[in-house]
């Protein structure tokens, strides 16, 4: 299945910026569920300086920086991606593993898992702390498998945190979260892993986009997707298996994956840094359309 995703942010400063640096996250990743058939990135005004790089995590990143004086910057990415099936769902539904096994296996820490540890880390915005585990505990019981104990965390996400856009910044505490029981995907991927990983064991934020449709006998609105995140947790002998506690679902055709890393920080689409004394204002723009 193919689609187009198209990802235009617009920054309206209040002053001049004379200079900036910027990195984007907005290239789909190549894997085996998803290949990237096209990607460009236009920038006004054109930067003085760009390229691309394979981070640590194997995201396509790219860097930008501008040096003249400038009061609008927009930033438009054009992607065409095509996605097939997601097996490991499956063998992870069928495996017998229990989530106390693959805990025990992760504290070994042997060499040939030095990758998938450094997921049951804290990080940024993952911490590890009795709040955390409290709120999950109740899903991890001894006899659980690992299937049982993370679809049972994502239905529970799902079910007591309410999905509310604008009550929470990228900065809001996962503790926060919890309490408030309020939220977006960010939160709610951001809070499954944190449990994950109090738990022992090693789960990824996943950063992309997710085709919507419109109510019955409504026209689609230009604009109107968003970015996405879900998690991705480490199954031994199947790999890494996907979950999107936000919809409490498994992601299949519609998830479009843009990258792997430890929270929204290793992978947030737009960060940089720009050199001006006022505020500014910001639009983005998401659609994703399917080609066939």
């Amino acid at each position: 299945m193919r689609f187009k995703v198209k990802h235009v942010t617009e920054y309206a400063y209040q002053e001049p910026v004379g200079l900036c640096h910027n990195r984007l996250c907005l290239t789909p990743l190549t894997g085996v569920q998803q290949t990237c058939l096209s990607s460009a990135i236009e920038i006004v005004p054109a930067p003085d300086e760009f390229c691309y790089r394979t981070d640590f995590f194997g995201n396509t990143l790219a860097f930008f920086s501008t040096y003249k004086d400038h009061d609008n910057l927009e930033i438009t990415s054009t992607s065409e991606v095509n996605l097939s099936s997601r097996p490991e769902a499956d063998e992870a539904l069928g495996s017998q593993v229990l989530w106390r096994a693959v805990n025990q296996l992760l504290s070994r820490q042997g060499k040939d898992l030095y990758e998938i540890v450094q997921y049951v880390l804290p990080s940024r915005f993952i911490p590890k702390n009795d709040v955390i585990k409290e709120f999950s505990q109740d899903c991890f019981a001894e006899d659980a498998t690992m299937w049982a104990a993370c679809n049972g965390l994502m239905q529970k996400i799902h079910k007591t945190i309410e999905f509310k856009p604008g009550f929470t910044t990228i900065n809001t505490p996962v503790e926060h979260v919890v309490k408030a029981r309020k939220g977006v995907c960010q939160d709610f991927a951001h809070l499954m892993i944190s449990c994950l990983r109090t738990m022992g064991l090693a789960a990824r934020y996943v950063s992309g986009y997710l085709e919507t449709l419109p109510p019955p006998g409504k026209k689609k609105l230009v604009g109107s997707d968003a970015s996405h995140a879900w998690v991705s947790v480490y199954f031994p002998s199947v790999g890494w298996v996907e979950f999107d506690p936000t919809n409490c679902l498994l992601p299949s055709f519609k998830h479009i994956t843009i990258g792997y890393g430890r929270d929204y920080h290793d992978v947030a689409p737009i960060k940089g840094i720009v050199f001006s004394s006022g505020k500014q204002d910001l639009t983005v723009k998401v659609d994703v359309t399917r080609l066939d």
